[in-house]
């Protein structure tokens, strides 16, 4: 099941629709029904499916189908292929996270005794920005008998995850005014300016850091501040004139607590104040505008939620932990939803080339849904 999985190419710019169709061909064959949630344009679609009774007291199997994308990435193997090798499954969306919706999937013929159901909850658009994910809890809610608790699958390590940052993404967009390099005075360097808002983020990071550095305090996230960064950033035309459009993405990720949006108005108020009036004084079309595209609550709980109850029972663990990235469980557990995070394969070689799952936490994860299956039993 992971070889099928991993051998569809479900990289979040492209379609799903191949890999959620083979999943609700696949239930079909056990007598299940699955109800597909689409994407406005019907391009993509969630996918959520019950096993066993329609009772309430059932748990979720929460999994995102999509995977990041593999360009200039130095693959030594086919990505969307399954490799094995020193007790290792190599290949795309191994370790995030299609191994545990595998795993999920394969033991539905042991789930013919469940006393309470098991339901799957597949997304899209979770890479970029959870966007799938609250049109399919949306559609569960409504249709699906309440659950005792949900089990966001993401690559933990099989640890227990109480807690995890927020997901927060917006563009910036920089109109400059044209002029020769040597002139630059007359102009206004869209990719100048972009490199001052972005010298703001990279400061703005750097107190937070000071700040939980000199903390007494204790964190349980690594780091152990909310951080702020530019991944991607486009613009100009040519090395001797200034910009006229740049344009550029942040990417906020802040404790549980914080929130996001006391950031981004910080960082508004810095470039309407500090940035733009200069701008404006070599020429008023020149402006900074902003597109928020995710905005997702970070997560955390109580070590006597029923979920992490439920998840340190099928484990045999009793410690909990926190994790810096940001998932679906945010989003479920605002929904009032009893949320953990627990799931086979390391963070560590998520959207890395060579990704891999090791054979040990494939076993666990499949040992992890078994013991599932006999408590729902």
């Amino acid at each position: 099941m992971i070889e099928a999985l991993v051998g569809m190419p479900t990289v979040s710019r492209d379609s799903n629709l191949e890999l959620v169709n083979f999943v609700r061909d696949y239930l079909a064959d056990y007598g299940v029904e699955s109800t597909l949630v689409e994407n406005e344009d019907g391009s993509k679609a969630n996918l959520y499916a019950s096993v066993g009774p329609a009772e309430e007291g059932g748990v979720v199997l929460s999994g995102h189908t999509d995977v990041v994308p593999i360009d200039d990435q130095d693959w030594n193997t086919d990505p969307f292929e399954v490799s094995e090798a020193d007790g290792r499954l190599y290949g795309r969306g191994t370790a995030d996270m299609k191994s545990f919706i595998a795993i999920g999937l394969a033991l539905v013929p042991e789930m013919h005794k469940l006393k309470f159901p098991v339901h799957f909850a597949l997304s899209y658009d979770e890479e970029v920005g959870c966007l799938g994910a609250p049109r399919l809890i949306e559609a569960m809610a409504v249709n699906v008998p309440t659950p005792k608790a949900v089990i966001v699958g993401e690559p933990t390590s099989m640890g227990v995850v109480t807690a995890h940052k927020s997901i927060f993404h917006f563009d910036t967009h920089i109109v400059g005014k044209e002029a020769h390099s040597s002139q630059q005075q007359r102009g206004v360097g869209a990719v100048m300016v972009a490199g001052r808002l972005i010298h703001w983020l990279a400061e703005r990071q750097a107190i937070n850091a000071r700040v939980a550095e000199c903390s007494d305090e204790p964190s349980l996230f690594d780091p152990a501040y909310s951080s702020l960064h530019c991944g991607v950033i486009h613009g100009g035309t040519a090395h001797n004139i200034t910009a006229r459009h740049c344009s550029f993405v942040t990417d906020i990720r802040t404790l549980p607590g914080e929130d996001p949006m006391d950031y981004f108005r910080e960082f508004e108020c810095h470039a309407r104040e500090q940035i733009e009036p200069a701008m404006h004084a070599i020429c008023s079309d020149t402006s900074i505008s902003f597109d928020i595209t995710a905005n997702v609550p970070g997560f955390q709980c109580d070590e006597n939620e029923e979920a992490v109850v439920l998840a340190k029972q099928l484990t045999g663990q009793n410690s909990t932990t926190a994790v810096p990235y940001g998932a679906e469980a945010g989003q479920f557990n605002q929904a009032g939803y009893s949320v953990v995070m627990c799931g086979p394969g390391s963070i560590d070689q998520a959207h890395q080339p060579n990704e891999f799952i090791s054979l040990a936490q494939v076993e666990a994860g499949i040992q992890f849904v078994r013991n599932l299956i006999i408590h729902l039993s």
